[in-house]
This record gives structure tokens, sequence and C-alpha cells, in this order.
């Protein structure tokens, strides 16, 4: 009867998270802070919960593409990732107060995971980056348990032998906080069809955060990653690779926006 009672109050705290909905995809509104301290009770009382982060590209691949944007609507807590975002909601009335992106919070993240003993997995990157990112973190914070990590190259096919082994080896573990960084909408996909099976605690898709964390890839200086310029550093770093998002994408994402709020504007019921 606890057990139950505690899932019972989590649910409800979940479910009244503040939150928005820009073009169709929700966003929660809650102090890194906040979200900290509920990521720690809900690692402590063993409930299980799948993050998700929202940024432009998000948001994007989500106009037309129903089953990621069902997958981020699903996710228990989707966070503002990008200045974008906060701006389009601004342009649209909607209160968005709190943004943080996971290169910057995942030291936070693990620093309490330190402190509370929690143990972290992570999964993603190219071969070698995930046990760079570890060897990076737990230089940081020498009694960080990192209890596993793999790679991002593998057969994901549900059922093939290569997606079941990394089932396996995460199960082996049991991981309080399962890291991915496959890159949208691959990672989240991927949650979609393994999270029922994975014994993990929480799961947390963070992009190229493992990249950045690992010191293989440059993110940019902190002038521009701090005011809304992260988008132009990572296009100048890796245009080839992010040109189409950045150049075609964030155009869009404006007049998509900008139609909304004309569409506001002029269809307001009186």
């Amino acid at each position: 009867m606890e057990t139950e009672s505690c899932h019972n109050k989590f649910e409800s705290v979940l479910a009244n998270l503040p939150s928005i909905t820009l073009l169709g995809v929700r966003i929660h509104d809650i102090p890194l802070n906040s979200l900290l301290t509920l990521l720690s009770q809900l690692i402590t009382s063993q409930h299980k919960v799948v993050l998700t982060y929202v940024n432009i590209h998000a948001i994007n691949l989500a106009y037309k593409n129903l089953r990621f944007r069902d997958c981020l609507n699903k996710a228990d807590i989707a966070f503002c990732d990008g200045f974008g975002v906060k701006w389009a909601g601004r342009i649209l009335g909607l209160k968005i107060e709190h943004r943080y992106t996971p290169p910057d919070w995942i030291p936070l993240l693990v620093e309490v995971c330190q402190q509370r003993n929690f143990s972290v997995f992570l999964l993603g990157g190219r071969p070698g980056i995930a046990e760079k990112t570890s060897i990076q973190l737990k230089n940081r914070f020498p009694n960080l348990r990192v209890v596993g990590f793999h790679d991002g190259y593998f057969n994901k096919t549900p059922g093939s032998i290569e997606n079941e082994k990394v089932i396996q080896s995460i199960n082996s573990v049991k991981p309080d906080i399962l890291i991915v960084g496959f890159g949208m909408p691959l990672q989240e996909f991927w949650l979609e069809e393994n999270w029922p099976g994975l014994q993990a605690v929480v799961a947390l898709p963070v992009g190229a955060a493992l990249d950045y964390i690992s010191g293989e890839t440059y993110r940019g200086p902190g002038w521009m990653t701090n005011h809304g310029l992260e988008w132009l550093a990572r296009l100048i770093i890796e245009p080839r690779r992010l040109w189409k998002r950045y150049i075609v994408g964030n155009p869009l994402f404006l007049w998509r926006v900008l139609k909304r709020r004309v569409k506001i504007f002029y269809f307001k019921p009186k």
C-alpha cells in the first residue's frame, strides 16, 4: 500500500507540473534546482520516468512527424532547451521562465548522483566517446558511480542481437540514470521501443552532449552559448552536418510561430 501511495503521489506531481504547449509540443516550466530535487526523490522511490528536451529542432521535427511529437508529449518531463523556444513562447503569449541544456546541467546532475550514491550508465556517441565522457566526469567527481557505458553504433532494431546485448548490459547493472545520446529522433524512438524492458529509473536523452562533455567536440565560447547564439557556434563548428537544421530550420520555425501569432490575433474570440 505504501508503494502504491508513493506511486500515486509522484504521478500526481508529474501530472501537475506547470507547462505550456508550443506548436503542438508540451513543454514543462520547472526550475533546474526543483528538477534535480524531484529526480532525486523519483530515484529514491524507484519511480521510472522518461525526460526529454525541447528546442527548435525538436519542434520542427515534431511538426510533421507525429510519432516523434507523441514521444515528446508522452515524456514525463519535457524541459526547454533553447532560447529560440523561450522567445517563440513570448511571441505567442506563452511564458517559459526556465531553460537549460544538457551539456550545462549534466555536471550538476552527476554531482547530485555522487552525493546520493546514484548510479549512471552512458549510452551513445561514436566508439570511445561514452568511455571518454565517463573518464572526464570521474576526474571531476571521483566518487561518481558510472556503472557502464556503450557507444551508439549498434543495430537498434527491436529484437536484434546487438540491441538485446545492449539492453542486457544495462539491465545487468540496473542504473539509476540512463543517459542516451543518439540524437533526435533516434534516441526518443529507441527509448519508446525499449523503455518497458529496461531496468533503469530515469531515462535522459541528451543529443550530442556526450561529445561536448568528453571534450571530443568544441561547443563554442560562453558568450555565445549563454546568449542565444549556441546554434551559430554549432553551425560554424559543424557546417556540413548542421547547415540545414539552422539555416533552413530556424527561419521555418519562426515562420510557423508568426503564422500562429497572426491566427491568434485575428481569430481570437471576441
